[in-house]
């Protein structure tokens, strides 16, 4: 009865149209968000391995950088929104993020005009690669706290008294924005480098990133005091932490007062008290309890093999734009091959819903990771094919393909997050998840700095196909443990593979 009422209790008081324009100025702030977070990801390959030629160490370097960052800091992240109001997330994530990115431009700007800094006065060379390195770091984490705020909270909040279908599209369109802008930014910035310059690609990042802050922030703030709902879920988070503070509080002056009236006979019951008191700090550590809750929910198995993907070179990430840069492929083609994958991962946001409508997000899930490891295989081919230009055209091809697969298997991933995680609980395992994720991403990059030779290229490729291979049956696991079953092969044959079940 309770649940009915929640149902009926919609996040806009107002008239609709109202709420259609809040809508859209969040699609639009989350659009000028992406843009320059992928004008930056796909320019920073090319600029470290102009820095340096003939090596991916630069590119490999940055990379684990940026990884580390999120795998170590990611779970503090979601914390720390989830005990910030969202006002000040806001601030933090547009300041940060854009500054970060303005400070990096102007670094690289700088060690492309002085060229031969590396030889005259290398000190001054790393100190700026160090600042890159730096900022990129800060960048990223700075993302991922509107990522969590935006992907975790506010969508949810949004659709809360809607249909069910409200949250699928708003998820699909998000995703939507992220991808289109995965697909004009590279294609925008790889004509820059191309037929301009390098530096002057660098400049109009750093311009970008300083005139879109103020936009950004008008629209989310004008969202966030335009749908009620989300001032609410804020407040709640509030009076949630509060409440558990002062638990805490009178907890440990219990515990106190205990051990103050210690006398000989129960000393030792005294000392076990202290000792799992000890155990109970431990595992109230921020970082410890962030994990230990990630681990209790009945997503973490499909969580874990959606990281798995990001253990890859398999995408138009540094490591495979810098490789693909040494074997001659122009910048250009690249940000097009980019473009087209950005194009094919879309379409993904628009057959998911309609899929996912007919056979259920976990099912949705299990066709789509497969499709991605089919769609993988001329990637294997292309190691054994002498002509480097063709191997690198098949590359890019089975890549930009695997997006369909990929990206569908995001989005499944996200609302089963969605739909079975407490609200108490939702930021902190966004943040764990991105953790995971870019530990993973992390472990790429550490085996891009072991074989940094980008003619060995073909042993990371391989490397990252086994990965996708073992995720693919880690959510076969997870599918087998939620359905008792993974395929209905009598439908198989009868021809109704796509009607929704159990």
């Amino acid at each position: 009865m309770e649940e009915s009422r929640k149902l009926r209790v919609s996040p806009f008081p107002q008239q609709q149209e109202k709420p259609f324009a809040l809508i859209t100025y969040l699609y639009i702030g989350h659009f000028l968000a992406r843009w320059g977070a992928r004008m930056w990801e796909f320019s920073v390959g090319l600029y470290m391995i102009n820095i340096w030629p003939d090596s991916l160490l630069y590119a490999a370097i940055y990379g684990a950088v940026e990884s580390a960052s999120i795998a170590v800091f990611g779970p503090i992240i979601g914390r720390l929104v989830d005990k910030l109001s969202c006002v000040k997330v806001l601030q933090l994530w547009l300041v940060t993020q854009n500054l970060s990115f303005v400070i990096a431009g102007a670094t690289v700007v700088a060690l492309l005009t002085f060229s031969s800094l590396k030889f005259t006065n290398f000190s001054a060379f790393i100190l700026l690669v160090l600042i890159i390195n730096i900022c990129g770091g800060i960048g990223v984490l700075s993302t991922l706290a509107g990522t969590i705020l935006i992907e975790r909270e506010w969508l949810l909040v949004i659709s809360e008294g809607q249909p069910p279908e409200m949250l699928t599209k708003m998820n699909s369109v998000t995703r939507r924005i992220d991808l289109t802008c995965k697909l004009l930014a590279p294609v925008i910035t790889g004509f820059i480098i191309s037929f301009v310059s390098l530096r002057v690609s660098a400049i109009a990042l750093a311009l970008w990133n300083t005139l879109s802050v103020w936009v950004e922030y008008l629209l989310f703030t004008a969202v966030y005091n335009g749908i009620p709902a989300l001032g609410q879920s804020s407040q709640r988070r509030m009076e949630r932490l509060l409440i558990l503070n002062d638990q805490e509080s009178n907890e440990s002056t219990l515990e106190e007062d205990s051990l103050l009236s210690v006398t000989d006979d129960n000393l030792e019951l005294a000392n076990r008290k202290c000792s799992k008191k000890i155990s109970e700090k431990i595992s109230e550590i921020p970082y410890v309890a962030a994990w230990r809750g990630y681990l209790e929910q009945e997503v973490a198995l499909p969580g874990l093999a959606l990281a798995l993907l990001f253990f890859t070179v398999l995408s138009f990430g540094t490591l495979m734009t810098a490789t693909l840069e040494w074997e001659g492929i122009p910048a250009y083609v690249i940000g097009i091959a980019r473009g087209i994958s950005a194009v094919i991962g879309i379409a993904a946001t628009v057959i998911y819903p309609i899929l996912q409508s007919h056979i259920s997000s976990v099912r949705t899930g299990l066709w789509s990771i497969w499709s991605q490891w089919t769609c993988l295989l001329p990637c294997i081919a292309a190691i054994w094919i002498q002509n480097s230009f063709l191997s690198s055209y098949i590359l890019m091809g089975g890549v930009a393909i695997s997006r369909l697969g990929l990206w569908m298997f995001d989005l499944s991933v996200l609302q089963q997050m969605q739909d079975l995680v407490s609200e108490s609980d939702r930021l902190i395992v966004g943040g764990v998840q991105s953790s995971l994720q870019s530990s993973m991403d992390l472990l790429a990059y550490v085996m891009g700095i072991i074989i940094s030779d980008p003619r060995d290229f073909w042993k990371l490729t391989l490397l990252s196909f086994l990965v996708v291979t073992l995720a693919a049956f880690l959510y076969c696991m997870h599918v087998y443990r939620v359905r008792k079953h993974i395929f209905h092969f009598h439908y198989l044959f009868c021809g109704k593979c796509f009607v929704r079940t159990s």
